[in-house]
């Protein structure tokens, strides 16, 4: 293995590192990065260098638990877009059903399309709700 990818390693030890919060800051200061290149506006190139150094502190932290806390919160608040964008590619995968959440304990529930308004039974909790296939 190469010395340089030895040390980074050992200075990596007991540090944070990247993970979905700092991808994510990151990513957005690239694209505001991007952004500034076509409206000019000073103000964004200096949004996204803040946004850069707050993902560079976190990957760097050696407070593992408080930056767990801090990607947990981040993790929660986008998971319904998460879920969302995976419901529908799975609607996209399947054209033969149609994809339900229940209301009650949010499972999904796989019905056959085309069958009009019909009374699904979620699997889990045994929650009857009203939906169109």
């Amino acid at each position: 293995m190469n010395k340089w990818v030895y040390k980074l390693q050992r200075f990596m030890m007991g540090r944070n590192g990247m993970d979905y919060l700092s991808l994510f800051l990151w990513i957005l200061s690239v694209l505001l990065t991007f952004i500034h290149m076509f409206i000019r506006k000073n103000i964004l190139i200096y949004i996204g260098d803040v946004f850069l150094l707050i993902s560079i502190f976190r990957i760097l932290s050696k407070n593992i638990y408080k930056r767990q806390q801090e990607n947990r919160i981040f993790l929660q608040i986008i998971s319904p877009l998460t879920n969302r964008i995976n419901d529908m590619q799975k609607q996209k995968k399947d054209p033969d059903h149609r994809y339900y959440r229940c209301p009650k304990c949010h499972q999904l529930v796989r019905v056959p399309k085309g069958r009009g308004r019909i009374e699904i039974t979620c699997p889990r909790c045994k929650n009857i709700f009203e939906k169109r296939s």
